[in-house]
């Protein structure tokens, strides 16, 4: 079996706001009248002819700034660095790869990083902590943790957080899935040390106040209204819904009866129940291993250590989920298992290849390069079956199993055949001799 959820229905775009009102008063009309005044009496004054005696003043002087500018251009060569001007060294041709260097601290935290060559780097977070591990009480927190990074913490206000990111030019971001959470930190490798300790300080130590919570809480509850309108991001969580039984099962998208008891209270105790030293790695790219050794060690050594915790457990049954909907268009979302996951590594990027081979993409991507024009879904569905609106492959993998598919958008009446051609191609793809000839030349 598998999973097949069809929906009916669109997302509608919100009206754009109103343009901002502009004075009208007696005042603002007097103000704009002086002012055009001013300018006409300028505009006057320089275009008036020159006098024989300003004209012998005035252009010797226009001339030689023409003449000593052109002089200046034609005697100076772009082929050459600017005089005073400190360029670096030009990378070598050929670089080899630096090794990725791992040390796992005494409380069971890894730090991984691999040095690159380029002025910027980038240091993570990662968490084994994702929503397979909520129960029904704490459901919806991973989803509220997203939204809560980087705001205030024991040592510093939001606004403090906010300042010095800046300060160094940096980047900072939180992503939730389903088996583990995200922070990262882009800067220049010259702000790895102040980086470091922002990032750290922001995971470790978050103070979840209950009027930040709240005001959370309201945007969440608007965004997931947002994907009840959303096709595409609808369907790829309910794929999970409904293809397993188990953690996966669990929402990432928080429900909204969720949203109506879920408190800083609940936040907190789910974060200090999963995030432990021995469920921690901080990950850098740009960093030399020693350096990130010296500036992270201090601040990790003493995060506790966790009890040992089994990974929640999900079993593949596949199903069929169908949601109606006021629309024009049905949209649908055919999948199948792809069993092992990342922990299978060879089969895991076998299918991200064979999802690029297939690629697809709308019927409006015709018009640009990058959006799949070549492809082979492209070239195979999207230009012979004008009723087709969109069809393209996706995959969603996690550590034990994954879902490989292609999701489709098409009028009611031409459903039945959209679905066949879609099992058709994923036939053909995994048909020896079909496939890769297939994918290369359309």
């Amino acid at each position: 079996s598998f999973p097949l959820p069809l929906l009916h229905g669109s997302s509608s775009s919100p009206s754009s706001p109103a343009a901002p009102s502009t004075s009208t008063g007696p005042a603002a009309a007097m103000l704009r009248l002086r002012s055009s005044a001013r300018l006409l009496r300028k505009l006057c004054e320089a275009s008036r002819p020159l006098g024989r005696g300003e004209a012998q003043r005035v252009l010797p002087t226009m001339t030689r700034g023409l003449s000593g500018a052109a002089s200046a251009a034609r005697s100076t060569s772009l082929l050459h660095p600017l005089p005073g001007l400190d360029l670096p060294p030009c990378l070598p041709d050929q670089l080899a790869r630096l090794p990725t260097r791992i040390t796992t601290l005494p409380n069971g935290v890894r730090v991984a990083s691999e040095d690159v060559p380029g002025p910027t780097a980038c240091v993570g977070v990662f968490v084994a902590s994702g929503s397979i591990h909520e129960s029904p009480e704490s459901a919806g927190a991973t989803h509220l943790l997203e939204k809560l990074a980087f705001k205030d913490t024991a040592h510093r206000s939001h606004m403090q957080i906010v300042q010095e990111v800046e300060a160094t030019g940096g980047n900072v971001g939180a992503s939730a899935s389903r088996e583990q959470m995200v922070y990262s930190y882009d800067t220049l490798k010259a702000y790895i040390p102040q980086a470091v300790e922002v990032l750290l300080d922001s995971v470790r130590n978050p103070l979840f106040i209950q009027d930040e919570v709240d005001r959370q809480l309201a945007l969440t509850r608007e965004e997931v209204q947002e994907v009840q309108k959303n096709p595409e991001k609808f369907l790829q969580e309910v794929l999970n819904l409904v293809g397993y039984e188990g953690a996966i099962a669990n929402p990432l998208i928080a429900p909204e009866e969720a949203l109506e008891i879920i408190n800083a209270d609940i936040i907190r105790k789910f974060y200090h129940e999963n995030f432990t030293a021995d469920r921690v790695v901080l990950a850098a790219s740009g960093v030399d291993h020693q350096q990130l050794l010296d500036v992270a060690e201090p601040l990790l050594s003493d995060w506790h250590k966790g009890s040992p915790v089994e990974t929640p457990k999900s079993t593949y049954t596949g199903g069929d989920f169908r949601h109606k909907a006021e629309s024009d268009m049905t949209h649908v979302a055919l999948a199948f298992e792809v069993p092992g996951g990342w922990l299978k590594e060879r089969d895991a990027t076998i299918m991200t290849v064979i999802q690029t081979l297939m690629g697809g993409g709308g019927s409006f991507s015709s018009g640009g390069p990058g959006k799949g024009m070549h492809s082979r879904l492209y070239l195979r569905v999207l230009t012979r079956y004008h009723d087709v609106q969109s069809f393209s492959a996706f995959s969603n993998v996690y550590d034990s199993t994954g879902l490989f598919g292609i999701y489709l958008t098409t009028p009611p009446d031409f459903v039945a055949k959209a679905v066949d051609i879609a099992v058709q191609e994923l036939i053909a793809i995994a048909t020896p001799g079909q496939g890769m000839r297939c994918s290369l030349f359309g």
